[in-house]
C-alpha cells in the first residue's frame, strides 16, 4: 500500500498514513500538476479511464500525481510527466505556476482529496497522437483551446473535474496563456 506525507497548512510534513487513508478521511496531502500546453493556445486535458476509482471518465489535468515519501515537487513532477505522457523532460524544463490549496470531494465515491499543490506547465508542439497514455489511467489525451477552457458553459464544464475548472486555475490558464505570447 502507498503511504505518503500528511503536511500541515504551512506544507510541513506532521505525519504519514496510506494513501486509501489519507483520501478517506481527507488530510491534507501534497500533490503536483502539470499543464502541457502548445503555442497554438491549447491545454491538453487527460480523460481519466472509466476504471478509476475516482473522477472516472471526466477530463482532469494533463498529469498529475501525489508526490511519494522522499520526493520533492519537481521531481514528482518531471517523473509524473514520462510516466502519464511518454514525454522525457528535465526539471529546468518545467516552468513553475504557483502554489495551491485545493480540496475536492468525489461525490460518487466519497473521497476527499484535500492537497497543498504545486503547478507546473510544460510546452509540447506534437499532437497529443504522439503521446503515450499510461495504461489504467487515462482514456484520451486532448487539446482544448485556453480561450474556450476560460469560457466554459455550465454544460461543458461536466466533462471536467470540478477543481480543474474553477476560478483559481482560471488564473493558471491565463499565465500559461502568458507565456505562448
Amino acid at each position: 500500500m502507498q503511504e505518503l506525507n500528511i503536511v500541515d497548512e504551512n506544507d510541513n510534513i506532521i505525519g504519514k498514513d496510506t494513501r486509501e487513508n489519507i483520501h478517506k478521511n481527507g488530510l491534507l496531502h501534497r500533490e503536483i500538476h502539470v499543464w502541457i500546453y502548445n503555442k497554438n493556445g491549447g491545454i491538453l486535458f487527460q480523460k481519466r479511464a472509466k476504471t478509476k476509482d475516482t473522477y472516472l471518465d471526466l477530463l482532469d489535468a494533463s498529469v498529475g500525481g501525489h508526490v511519494e515519501i522522499g520526493d520533492d515537487y519537481l521531481k514528482t513532477a518531471v517523473k509524473e510527466l514520462e510516466e502519464e505522457t511518454g514525454i522525457e523532460a528535465e526539471a529546468k524544463d518545467l516552468i513553475y505556476i504557483t502554489r495551491m490549496r485545493k480540496n475536492a470531494y468525489d461525490e460518487r465515491t466519497g473521497m476527499k482529496n484535500n492537497t497543498v499543490k504545486r503547478v507546473y506547465a510544460y510546452e509540447f508542439n506534437g499532437s497529443a497522437d504522439d503521446l503515450i497514455l499510461e495504461e489504467g489511467m487515462a482514456s484520451n489525451l486532448e487539446f482544448w483551446p485556453i480561450d474556450k477552457i476560460l469560457n466554459l458553459t455550465n454544460e461543458e464544464k461536466r466533462e471536467f473535474i470540478d477543481s480543474v475548472v474553477d476560478k483559481e486555475y482560471a488564473g493558471v490558464f491565463k499565465r500559461i496563456k502568458e507565456l505562448i505570447k
